[in-house]
This record gives C-alpha cells, sequence and structure tokens, in this order.
C-alpha cells in the first residue's frame, strides 16, 4: 500500500509541475498581451490604458486601441496558437521532430493560394501604400484558395510519409521541394502582375499582423476554434501514436484516418493564418521544442502548453517588431525567423537526439 502512495504522490507532483507550467504560460501571454496594448510609437501609459475599459480615457487613446492595437494582439494570440498547435500534431501524427507547417512547405503552399485569389480572382485590391499594400475585399475566396492549395502540399506529404516513411531526411527534403515549388508558382504570379500589383504581393509575404482587423479575426476564431478542440479532444490517441504505430493499433485507434484528419486540420489553421497575416516561420516548429523539453511530450499537457507558448512568443515578437525601430514597423514574420531560427540551432545543440523529442 505505501508503494501504491508513493507511486500516487509522485505522479501528483508529476502533474503538478506541469499544471504550474501552463498557469505560469497563461500569465506570461496575459502580461505580454496588456504591453502590446500600451506600447507601440504612441506608448499609452497603465492607468490610461486600463481607464479606456472603464468610462473614462482619452478618446485618441481609444481608437488606437480598440481599432489597431487590440484586433492586432489577439490576432497574435490566434495565430500563435493555431501554429503553434499545428506544429505539436505534424509532429506527432508524423512522428518526426522537425514537423512544423514552414518546414514541410504547407506555409508556402497557403501564400501562394492566397495570392492566386488576390491576383487571380480579383479577392482583393492593391494599393501603393505600405500600410495597406493588399486590402483582402474577398476573405473566405483567399482562404479557401489558401486552403485548397495547402492541401496539396499536405497530401504529397502523406504520399511520402506512406511510400518512403516519415523519416526526418524524408520530410525535411519533401519540404524543400513543396516549398521550392510554390515558391516557384508565386513567382510566376508575380512575374504575370504589373508593379503595383507586384510589390503589393512581395509586401504581403512577409508575416505582418497588421494587415487583419475585427473581420478577420471572427473568420479566424470561426475556423480555429473547432480545429483545436478536435486536436484536445484527440490528445490521448495523439499519445498512443508517439509510441508507435504498432501499440496505437492495438488501442484501437484508426491511424490512417487520425492521420489524415490531423494533417488536413493543421493544414487549415495554417492556411487561415497565411491567408490573411502572410508566412510566420518558425513559430510551428520552435514552440513545440520549447515546450517538449520544459514538459515532456504527454500531449495531454503539450497541446494546450504549446498554446499558451505560442501565444505569448507572437504577441512577444510583435511587440518588438513595433518598438524596435519605432516609429517604423516591422513585419512580425521577419522576428520570428530572425529569433526562432538561432533558438531552434541552440535547441539542437543542447538537445541529445531523439531523446530529447520523444
Amino acid at each position: 500500500m505505501s508503494r501504491e502512495n508513493e507511486i500516487e504522490k509522485q505522479y501528483a507532483r508529476f502533474t503538478e509541475r506541469k499544471g504550474r507550467y501552463l498557469w505560469l504560460a497563461a500569465l506570461a501571454t496575459l502580461l505580454l498581451a496588456v504591453l502590446g496594448l500600451a506600447l507601440g510609437p504612441s506608448s499609452i501609459s497603465l492607468r490610461d490604458l486600463f481607464s479606456l475599459f472603464g468610462s473614462g480615457g482619452e478618446e485618441l487613446h481609444r481608437g488606437i486601441v480598440m481599432q489597431i492595437r487590440l484586433p492586432r494582439v489577439l490576432a497574435g494570440i490566434v495565430s500563435g496558437i493555431a501554429l503553434s498547435v499545428s506544429g505539436v500534431v505534424m509532429q506527432s501524427v508524423l512522428r518526426n521532430p522537425l514537423g512544423s507547417p514552414f518546414t514541410l512547405g504547407i506555409s508556402n503552399a497557403a501564400a501562394f493560394g492566397a495570392a492566386f485569389a488576390v491576383i487571380i480572382f480579383g479577392a482583393g485590391s492593391m494599393n501603393s501604400s505600405s500600410n495597406d499594400a493588399v486590402l483582402i475585399a474577398n476573405p473566405y475566396v483567399v482562404t479557401l484558395s489558401a486552403f485548397f492549395w495547402s492541401l496539396i502540399a499536405c497530401f504529397l506529404i502523406l504520399l511520402v510519409a506512406r511510400h518512403r516513411g516519415a523519416t526526418p531526411e524524408n520530410m525535411i527534403l519533401t519540404g524543400i521541394i513543396a516549398s521550392s515549388l510554390f515558391t516557384a508558382l508565386t513567382a510566376a504570379i508575380q512575374y504575370l502582375a504589373d508593379d503595383v500589383q507586384l510589390a503589393a504581393i512581395v509586401f504581403w509575404t512577409f508575416g505582418d499582423l497588421s494587415k487583419g482587423g475585427w473581420r478577420e479575426l471572427m473568420i479566424q476564431v470561426i475556423i480555429l476554434l473547432p480545429v483545436m478542440i478536435y486536436f484536445y479532444r484527440n490528445r490521448w490517441n495523439y499519445n498512443a501514436l508517439d509510441a508507435g504505430d504498432e501499440t496505437a493499433r492495438s488501442l484501437g485507434v484508426n491511424i490512417g484516418r487520425l492521420r489524415l484528419t490531423a494533417m488536413i486540420l493543421a493544414s487549415l489553421a495554417t492556411a487561415t493564418v497565411v491567408s490573411f497575416y502572410g508566412i510566420i516561420a518558425f513559430v510551428g516548429l520552435v514552440v513545440p521544442h520549447m515546450v517538449r523539453r520544459v514538459i515532456g511530450s504527454d500531449e495531454r499537457f503539450l497541446i494546450p502548453g504549446a498554446a499558451l507558448a505560442g501565444a505569448a512568443f507572437m504577441v512577444g515578437c510583435d511587440i518588438v517588431a513595433r518598438t524596435l525601430i519605432s516609429p517604423m514597423v516591422l513585419p512580425v514574420g521577419i522576428l520570428t525567423s530572425v529569433i526562432g531560427a538561432p533558438l531552434f540551432i541552440l535547441l539542437l545543440v543542447k538537445g541529445k537526439g531523439g531523446a530529447q523529442w520523444k
């Protein structure tokens, strides 16, 4: 009996430590969100900021927060959650630590689909201003086009995984091929565009949270909420899959359907982000690895942990992008690449092979 009590105590400490991380990650996300509302080319004190949500506050500050910063901060939170959880799920179902929307070419495919809808279908309007280079007139067409082309990349990945295995080498080579293909197709569209369209599409491919507003945010939430719920409800199936295909089958998991559904929904989540904000790299790759090193690979904690860490990472990068060379605002996609690339190299150097992933 004492042996069982000791095991129960160890498990309680085990889950308590992971729960503590989730609370700390949620607190960090909240604090960064508040800073994101306060900081920028026109800084707002915390006292003035909190007064805006009451009956006081200056009208100018209210307009800046409610029309510009709040939708931008919320877009960072929602996009960070979508990309990070998609990375976790891709790494799990492919059993590959290098799986992510960016490394597998899905982001580039979605970017091509969005550019295709804007140029060919006329789903957006072009402007020469850097603040509104591309205005999405029909976000539904853009999202559907981005999703369709991301599915092409998704099925290419699943085809290679089925016939050649989802080894890191095969996945990286597939990702390079898919990225090169869709980058070339995007370049072909740019070649056919006029000068203003070309400049607008090049600007649009930079990941920038300022491109969206309340309408885009609502579309994101409507699409992503059921996707994230599905991922979390299948956390036990992903745990079983982490133990190997044979183990998962013995536990009654339909591996083919689970893998296909997960990849399709991860592609949809990625396409929703890319179609509105452009390519935001490394979030779906770096954040899951960082969280795994802290709380392990148990999907019950990894999925919500990566969601919170991804939200905090995106909002933090966006704050730096808006304040680093203020009043000029950098696209957040540049910051995620500049920070994410060396951070991932550091994780690889400090890691100890596959044991750090599993």
